[in-house]
């Protein structure tokens, strides 16, 4: 069984940055990816980024150039550094772990972006 815990959300003002951390622990495969969701009000949950085991990363157009992804993989912990915010970032953003062909989450953590 694996859990996600994720912290670092709050409210921003837009222009500002926040960063973002989840830690996962349980059963991991060595070869896995961590990534970053978010459910924007009343739309459906998007992929944000995502970084590999093996440190591949891949963003979402949105926020190619504002966002950073990261991890520790020893730690099984992953970061998103999120700079430059905008209201549209707004939403609930969420930890996922790819692993073993299982996709776990986390609780999730709300982002506001005020203008």
């Amino acid at each position: 069984q694996v859990q996600l815990v994720e912290s670092g959300g709050g409210l921003v003002q837009a222009g500002g940055s926040l960063r973002l951390s989840c830690a996962a622990s349980g059963s991991i495969a060595r070869d896995n990816a961590m990534a970053w969701y978010r459910q924007p009000p009343g739309k459906q949950r998007e992929l944000v980024a995502v970084v590999t085991s093996r440190g591949l990363t891949n963003y979402a157009d949105s926020v190619k150039g504002r966002f950073t992804i990261s991890r520790d993989t020893p730690k099984n912990t992953v970061f998103l550094q999120m700079n430059s915010l905008k209201p549209e970032d707004t939403a609930v953003y969420y930890c996922a772990l790819h692993n073993r062909g299982v996709l776990d989450w986390g609780q999730g953590t709300q982002v506001t972006v005020s203008s």
